[in-house]
């Protein structure tokens, strides 16, 4: 299905036809999908990237409609949503069993032969709470850019500015947030 398709089908549950999110949803599962697992990594045993995705849908699809415009925004309210679900599943596995073990991330950019920066969600969720009052831009940029999985030209679409703008400000969050990880012990 192709980008028009899925902006008409966003349109149309806008206008009143909110069960046609489902349709955007199974349109855009196998990307929704593979975002999950690139994000997961399998380094998480009971939060699948199928999970991560199913409570996406589930919570995309209960509730008020969304105001969504295109694909775009679309993963860019996915990704928000992954943030929170990824953050509140660590929290309630913190909460269950003292010092529960953390979904481990990367903030890398998939640089060649580069190490990953492990860290866990929910300093990574410290972090852009932190960033974003410094910048909600940068924060926005990482959540579009790590948890949506999207391009520097598809980001700088979603927020209106230059791809050159996008990526100093990806650059500049990056160093924030692996500065602020490496501070606290949680870093590398």
């Amino acid at each position: 299905m192709g980008d028009g398709e899925i902006t008409q089908l966003l349109v149309r549950a806008r206008g009143g036809e909110p069960a046609l999110i489902g349709a955007v949803f199974e349109a855009l599962y196998p990307e929704l999908r593979r975002l999950a697992n690139a994000r997961m990594s399998g380094r998480e045993s009971t939060f699948t990237p199928t999970t991560l995705v199913h409570e996406l849908y589930l919570r995309i699809s209960q509730g008020a409609p969304l105001s969504l415009a295109d694909r775009q925004h679309f993963f860019a309210a996915s990704a928000r949503a992954m943030r929170w679900i990824l953050v509140e599943h660590v929290r309630q596995r913190a909460t269950a069993k003292r010092g529960g073990e953390h979904v481990m991330v990367s903030l890398d950019d998939a640089i060649p032969g580069a190490p990953p920066l492990p860290t866990d969600v929910l300093a990574l969720d410290q972090g852009l709470d932190a960033l974003e009052a410094i910048s909600p831009q940068r924060r926005q940029i990482v959540e579009l850019r790590w948890f949506a999985g999207l391009e520097f030209a598809e980001i700088a679409r979603v927020l209106e500015c230059s791809e050159r703008t996008v990526y100093r400000e990806w650059e500049r969050a990056r160093a924030f947030l692996q500065a602020m990880l490496e501070e606290d012990g949680d870093g590398a």
